[in-house]
């Protein structure tokens, strides 16, 4: 069965800058979109960034003002998110999934697996 295992999180200063990673394991995703999600405590799921397959294609949620960068290191294996000029309200846990739409919405329409998510927190 195909999973996504997300690593990279933790506990940084404000300012700071992280990089998450979601690996697929037990083989792989041809011709999906991948994306980033994140969820608050206390608050809802929200969309942050996607990637296509090829890894040509880029979508961001507005909110992230360009401090989060997607990529992935070649289609279907690995995909990251450059976290820089974190703030203390970047604290969540961070969750990647895998589905066949680059623009999924908050509660993650298209997207048909899932990780199990990353912790991040941000210190003041």
């Amino acid at each position: 069965q195909v999973q996504l295992v997300e690593s990279g999180g933790g506990l940084v200063q404000a300012g700071g800058s992280l990089r998450l990673s979601c690996a697929v394991a037990g083989g792989y995703f041809n011709d999906y979109a991948m994306a980033w999600f994140r969820q608050a405590p206390g608050k809802g799921r929200k969309f942050l960034a996607s990637i296509s397959w090829h890894g040509a294609m880029t979508y961001y949620a507005d909110s992230l003002e360009g401090r989060f960068t997607i990529s992935r290191d070649k289609p279907a294996v690995t995909m990251h998110l450059q976290m820089n000029s974190l703030k203390p309200e970047d604290t969540a846990v961070y969750t990647c999934a895998a589905g066949n739409t680059l623009y999924p919405d908050d509660e993650g329409y298209g997207m048909h697996s899932w990780g199990r998510g990353t912790p991040v927190t941000i210190s003041s």
